[in-house]
């Protein structure tokens, strides 16, 4: 390089303290750029462009922004047009106020927002779709911007038919005519038409997560940064607006990785059938066969991020054999495969309260899943305290206590980032009356999923520990009570199917796909990539998830989506 290139711009990141900021960080470094973190408002007037990557929920954002001293100096900053980029709660908090709910989760009056932009950030109708709207989704663009320029489409082309992005979230601002001249994309979801990014001179916001969209999104930042650089980003025109044009959420294929500790000690990624995740041969030795070990954490998870996993979820299934605080293997997996994966990333296992055995502190769930966050995980998964949780919350007379690890997350980073992940057996009964219990929904199965006797009916018993224990209460139940409490989305597994490569189970997946509003992500049993079109094209799941089909190189994910698209299913590809 020679003398007289131009160096390039230095970001400055306004990390508030929430949510998954890693991968922001991993995304800027990626495209070339060097970062120095904002830790106090007078480093706002200094800066030549500011990244506010607002992760979690909207009344801690704007909590910290006032307790801090942000607010106004943003203000100030953002009146004089100069360089922002704001990530999802970064472009919310731009508007007048939100009606996300305050702290004690009760609604009250609108949150007051910076109020740059005018109108409020309003809540998605439960009643009309899921919510949270997660996933890859479209954007058509009304403005044409420099900073899109290495987005694919030509110049104020849509990417609804291609080039989706990642969204997440439950609260949108509707396009208003008092807002129509910020709108730089608009974006489609079941109906209801939002704002997906807005632009005006120098400041530039997205609903969707440029650090999560894959290549789209890096390109989205790398447009962005060199527009700051040459001087070009406000030289944005409108493109004529096209009403008849929407776009449409595919649905996710999600890779999960069993992970574990061998008995060398090392982290690998396992699979067996109902937990069994030792090979058959013993070891003269020890009496018993070895971990099964598919490969490292990190490089699979990176290959299955390159052939195109729309979602990768680390399950830590053992929780290893320390408490998760000084579970320093699991945090530096996650801490690595965020350096090189630019897809959402789930991390389950062992997050609950825990109690250091040499010292006696006591850790909550929060601060367990902070870490995690902090490490590069965007959701976190929670198993048997989901059901503990569920007992508590029917016990209650259905009311929240406010000490479960459901709601003590979510209200910090959001119900987008709360997964619940639900183990379930089937129970068989010959007629609905044999069950009365109120606690177990009944379900009718098809000719090919009767029970052992001829059995028409079942409930399906969730269990805790790994499977290893059984409660008194259903899948339906808990996902019911989960939502209530606070959780975004629900991992739901099936005990019966698992290792079974016949395909997921379809009764249990529309049976709690129907009782919830927040989506659901169908998993066990995958075995061919027909399995997948068949339960998006027969249930209203979001998503589906295989481990062992792709661990074994069995069947490709490219596959999988090309099966989906020919079954006139929506992938992104």
């Amino acid at each position: 390089m020679g003398s007289d290139a131009k160096k390039k711009v230095t970001v400055s990141l306004l990390d508030y303290g929430a949510g998954n900021v890693r991968s922001v960080r991993n995304a800027i470094t990626s495209c070339g750029y060097e970062i120095v973190d904002i830790t106090h408002p007078s480093q706002i007037d200094d800066a030549s462009v500011i990244i506010f990557p607002g992760v979690g929920s909207y009344h801690s954002a704007m909590d910290v922004l006032k307790r801090e001293g942000y607010d106004d100096a943003l203000r100030g900053y953002l009146a004089a047009d100069r360089p922002y980029l704001g990530i999802c709660l970064g472009m919310q908090t731009l508007f007048e106020s939100s009606e996300e709910t305050n702290e004690a989760g009760h609604v009250g009056d609108p949150l007051p927002g910076l109020g740059v932009i005018p109108g409020r950030v309003v809540k998605f109708d439960e009643t009309k779709r899921s919510v949270p709207h997660i996933g890859w989704n479209g954007v058509v663009r009304l403005q044409d911007s420099p900073a899109m320029r290495y987005v694919s489409g030509a110049s104020g082309e849509s990417s609804g038919g291609g080039g989706e992005v990642y969204f997440v979230h439950s609260y949108y601002a509707p396009i208003t005519s008092e807002n129509e001249k910020w709108v730089l994309t608009r974006t489609t979801y079941e109906g209801q038409e939002y704002v997906s990014s807005v632009q005006r001179g120098n400041v530039c916001a997205t609903q969707f997560h440029p650090e999560k969209s894959g290549a789209a999104g890096l390109n989205f930042i790398r447009g962005f940064l060199e527009s700051v650089e040459d001087g070009t980003l406000s030289n944005t025109k409108p493109i004529p607006n096209n009403p008849d044009e929407h776009t449409q959420l595919v649905k996710r294929v999600v890779v999960a990785l069993d992970v574990r500790s061998n008995d060398s000690g090392d982290l690998v990624v396992t699979k067996g059938d109902q937990y069994d995740v030792r090979e058959k041969d013993e070891d003269a030795k020890t009496g018993r066969g070895g971990v099964r070990n598919l490969g490292k954490p990190v490089q699979l998870a990176s290959r299955y991020y390159e052939e195109g996993a729309d979602e990768i979820a680390f399950l830590n299934i053992t929780s290893f054999r320390q408490g998760v605080i000084e579970d320093m293997p699991m945090l530096q997996v996650l801490e690595e495969a965020s350096k090189c994966i630019f897809v959402p990333l789930t991390v389950g296992g062992g997050i609950r309260s825990y109690t250091d055995p040499e010292s006696g502190k006591v850790y909550s769930a929060l601060e367990v899943a902070s870490r995690y966050f902090r490490a590069g995980a965007d959701k976190v998964s929670i198993g048997s305290d989901a059901v503990y949780a569920a007992e508590e919350y029917y016990k209650n007379g259905k009311k929240q206590g406010g000490s479960s690890s459901i709601e003590a997350i979510s209200q910090v980073y959001g119900v987008q980032a709360m997964v619940i992940s639900i183990d379930p057996k089937r129970v068989y009964v010959n007629s609905p009356d044999d069950v009365d219990n109120k606690l177990h929904a009944v379900v009718e199965l098809d000719e090919s999923q009767k029970g052992p006797n001829g059995e028409k009916f079942c409930w399906y018993q969730c269990t805790v520990k790994g499977g290893r224990e059984s409660r008194d209460i259903c899948a339906v139940a808990v996902a019911r009570a989960a939502e209530a409490l606070g959780a975004g989305e629900i991992m739901l597994n099936c005990i019966d199917m698992d290792g079974q490569c016949k395909g997921f189970d379809h009764a249990l997946m529309t049976a709690v796909s129907g009782a919830v509003t927040i989506p659901v992500i169908a998993s066990s049993g995958a075995g061919r990539a027909g399995h997948f079109a068949d339960v998006f094209r027969e249930t209203s799941v979001q998503a589906a998830l295989a481990a062992g089909m792709f661990h074994r190189k069995e069947v490709e994910i490219s596959e999988v989506k090309r099966d989906m698209e020919s079954n006139g299913i929506r992938a992104r590809i």
